[in-house]
């Protein structure tokens, strides 16, 4: 037997290796703890973005960017700065009363004048016939006034005649009864003669009483009617005044002495009723008349005093008169000097003073910036003590100067707030800094 066959009996049943493999039985997590463990990441997660994710109310902006200032205690000196122009003291322009053309021209623009020294001569001959005839109307109507006037004193005359035959009258009856009354008791005169004489003697009595009534009341209708005559014998002569008045202003005078500017009428010009022609600026007196924000109107008052340095020397002033309209957000105000002007000064000329709106005192002070037209001193950021962000705090802030404004209540010395502008951040309640470019 060869060896080829004893190897192939070998083989006759095939091996398998089924024997040596293991089943192995894998180990899963349970479904609750990846649930919880999901959770758990995802809770994580939120707490990470809530406490670095940027917040609406919430911003980061460069430090750099910022003004930040420190509060602290000092002397609030109460004053506010104005810039004021150097005007006349007084100004008086110049009209057309009356519209008319330009007949003679006695004085030059720039020319120093006297008090109603005469300018210019209009002529207009509708308003001059218009008064010669108002002139004749008035004459016309005293004069009617006159005759009744007469008319009236002839009758009180008359009245009066008539009073006293009356009065006479009645004497002359009294004396007839007198004497008749013992007669005709003794019967040495008639009982007709007697009875006429007490007749006459009534109706003498009777008439004066009568006369005096109707005197009475004449006198009194009379006199008011006087009266009335000679109130309107009044207006008629106002009225006279009033039209040779209107005449008389068509001669231009000055009326206060100064410098005449503006006047640059021609010959032959017509000038409108009202028109412009020009102005007087008194001589020798300046006045200081500056704009002040309207935040300050309850606060300037006439008598308050001002400093201005002109030339290196100091000058008082004190506020003379408050214009309380308000345009543009600003109000006026006129400024007199106490004691002597200066010399350099011209009219035209800016010059800054300060006004003094109340008294020096101490206070907790931060400096005036920006901030202040965006909040409305209604409230301020203040910076952590870290530096590193700043906080919305509501404070009460009182008067302010360009330097600084007094902190009534919501900040303590030492505290750093921002006094830049909050542009952009007037709806944040809470900022971080970043270190900038």
């Amino acid at each position: 037997m060869s060896l080829v066959e004893l190897r192939r009996g070998e083989r006759s049943e095939p091996v398998s290796g089924g024997a040596m493999d293991k089943v192995v039985v894998r180990k899963r997590l349970d479904r609750r703890i990846v649930i919880a463990g999901a959770a758990a990441a995802a809770l994580l997660l939120l707490t990470i973005f809530w406490l670095f994710a940027p917040r609406a109310d919430s911003m980061t902006i460069a430090r750099d960017r910022l003004t930040i200032s420190q509060a602290q205690s000092g002397t609030f000196d109460d004053f506010l700065p104005v810039r004021a122009r150097v005007t006349p003291l007084l100004t008086v322009y110049l009209d057309a009363v009356e519209g008319g053309q330009v007949q003679k021209k006695l004085v030059e623009d720039g020319a120093q004048v006297s008090q109603g020294q005469l300018l210019a001569v209009l002529s207009n001959a509708e308003l001059q016939l218009s008064t010669l005839e108002k002139q004749a109307e008035v004459e016309q109507q005293l004069n009617n006034m006159r005759s009744q006037e007469l008319a009236l004193a002839n009758t009180r005359s008359a009245n009066l005649r008539d009073l006293n035959q009356a009065q006479t009258d009645l004497a002359k009856a009294r004396r007839q009864y007198d004497l008749y009354k013992p007669l005709a008791e003794k019967g040495f005169v008639s009982s007709k003669t007697f009875n006429d004489a007490r007749d006459d003697l009534h109706y003498q009595t009777s008439r004066l009483e009568i006369l005096k009534r109707t005197i009475a009341q004449t006198e009194a209708m009379q006199t008011s009617q006087l009266r009335q005559l000679r109130i309107a014998a009044s207006s008629l002569n106002s009225s006279m005044g009033v039209a040779q008045s209107s005449l008389g202003q068509l001669n231009i005078r000055a009326p206060v002495a100064g410098q005449l500017s503006g006047f640059d009428i021609q010959l032959g010009q017509s000038l409108q009723q009202g028109e412009r022609i020009g102005q007087i600026d008194s001589a020798g007196g300046d006045k200081l008349q500056a704009d002040v924000d309207e935040y300050y109107l309850g606060r300037v008052a006439l008598g308050q005093t001002a400093t201005a340095d002109i030339d290196g020397k100091t000058y008082k002033l004190k506020v003379a008169k408050v214009y309380p309209q308000v345009r543009n957000g600003q109000f006026q105000i006129d400024l007199l000097f106490d004691g002597p002007e200066p010399a350099s000064m011209q009219r035209g000329q800016t010059i800054q003073a300060k006004l003094t709106v109340g008294d020096s005192a101490k206070a907790l002070l931060i400096p005036n910036g920006a901030f202040f037209n965006d909040t409305g001193g209604a409230w301020v950021f203040v910076v952590d003590k870290g530096g590193n962000s700043a906080t919305r705090r509501q404070v009460q802030l009182g008067r302010r100067n360009t330097d600084f404004i007094e902190v009534l209540g919501g900040l303590e010395p030492g505290e750093r707030v921002i006094t830049s502008s909050y542009g952009g951040l007037t709806d944040k309640d809470h900022l971080n800094f970043s270190s900038g470019d």
